[in-house]
């Protein structure tokens, strides 16, 4: 579930750059990758709980390492491309 989710915000954050590059309204974009980028994070969590649940100690020592880094990594470069549009916005205002 993980997966399809990190590839919807990966198409909206995307969609998000677009929108603010052509001059459309981008905020409802924005709103919408940072919210899959959320659900991301819920379901690997959710992942995680049920292999502590049927204590698959193995699972757990193979994938959370490696998907901890991945994910900290991905969720700032989504909440950093996403907000970039409102940063710009305020630079050429200034």
């Amino acid at each position: 579930m993980w997966v399809i989710l990190v590839g919807i915000a990966i198409v909206i954050t995307f969609l998000n750059l677009y929108l603010y590059s052509i001059g459309k309204d981008y905020k409802l974009a924005m709103a919408l990758g940072l919210s899959f980028t959320t659900l991301t994070l819920c379901a690997e969590y959710s992942l995680v709980s049920d292999w502590v649940d049927a204590e698959d100690w193995s699972a757990l020592m193979d994938v959370v390492p490696g998907m901890e880094r991945a994910l900290w990594f991905l969720t700032i470069a989504f909440i950093l491309l996403n907000i970039t549009p409102i940063l710009l916005e305020r630079k050429r205002k200034r």
